[in-house]
């Protein structure tokens, strides 16, 4: 069994996302070959050198939850693109590249974030390649923490605002990048995150039938894709 999650925003002012996420690695977590976290783990991450106790709470049961035996990758989303090697080696994962094509079920998938396919934001994807240039990591990261938790908030908002003003067709993924995208990688199945718009998608990829899965986000509820001998299977959980 292969579990699959993304866009739980985590954050201390969100405890019962938070709780929601213990019980999976204490639970279903336990009995998975691997769970993969596909982007915006956390509401937003500055640095592996700012982790706050909340933030440290979390890596410790991931740790627990590795050394059982579970494998755990982690992808970078646009919240917490700053997640280092750091951090994943005291939480016992493996940061994953955006994007990877694994095996699943018996053929390859790919697996994204999700936000690159969104290319009718024009102004996200500026700021993304602003933000992804090495050079501009690398200014990010020695930053004194000040001024990265002042420029995290500024982003935070600005981001905020802007998705309400912009119509529902920017925010989401481009239709025709989907097919041309999944067809570059060779591959069938599509699996990410980022649009908080959970569903299975049929399409066609170079003559053949092919599927976009798209993960949900943790607000109201969970949502997990698993993946075992009965298919992919993605349905949501309440939690309170």
């Amino acid at each position: 069994m292969i579990l699959l999650i993304s866009d739980l925003h985590l954050q201390e002012e969100r405890p019962d996302i938070s709780r929601a996420f213990l019980d999976l690695l204490d639970g279903r977590a336990r009995h998975a070959q691997a769970l993969y976290i596909l982007g915006d783990f956390f509401e937003a991450w500055i640095g592996d050198d700012a982790m706050t106790p909340f933030q440290q709470s979390i890596c410790q049961a991931m740790r627990q939850l590795s050394d059982s035996g579970t494998a755990i990758y982690l992808m970078h989303g646009n919240r917490d693109f700053l997640i280092g090697q750091a951090f994943c080696a005291a939480a016992g994962c493996t940061l994953l590249v955006d994007p990877s094509v694994i095996e699943l079920g018996g053929e390859q998938v790919l697996l994204m974030h999700g936000d690159t396919l969104c290319t009718r934001d024009l102004g996200y994807m500026k700021l993304r390649r602003l933000l992804r240039n090495p050079l501009s990591l690398w200014l990010l990261r020695h930053l004194p923490l000040t001024a990265r938790h002042k420029l995290a908030r500024k982003l935070r908002s600005e981001s905020r605002s802007q998705t309400r003003m912009k119509a529902t067709e920017i925010v989401d993924v481009t239709p025709e990048e989907v097919p041309q995208v999944m067809a570059a990688h060779g591959v069938r199945t599509l699996v990410h995150g980022h649009t908080h718009r959970p569903a299975i998608h049929k399409l066609v990829v170079d003559g053949q039938p092919a599927r976009r899965i798209v993960l949900g986000d943790w607000d109201r509820r969970g949502w997990v894709l698993q993946v075992d001998e009965q298919g992919f299977q993605l349905a949501p959980f309440e939690f309170s």
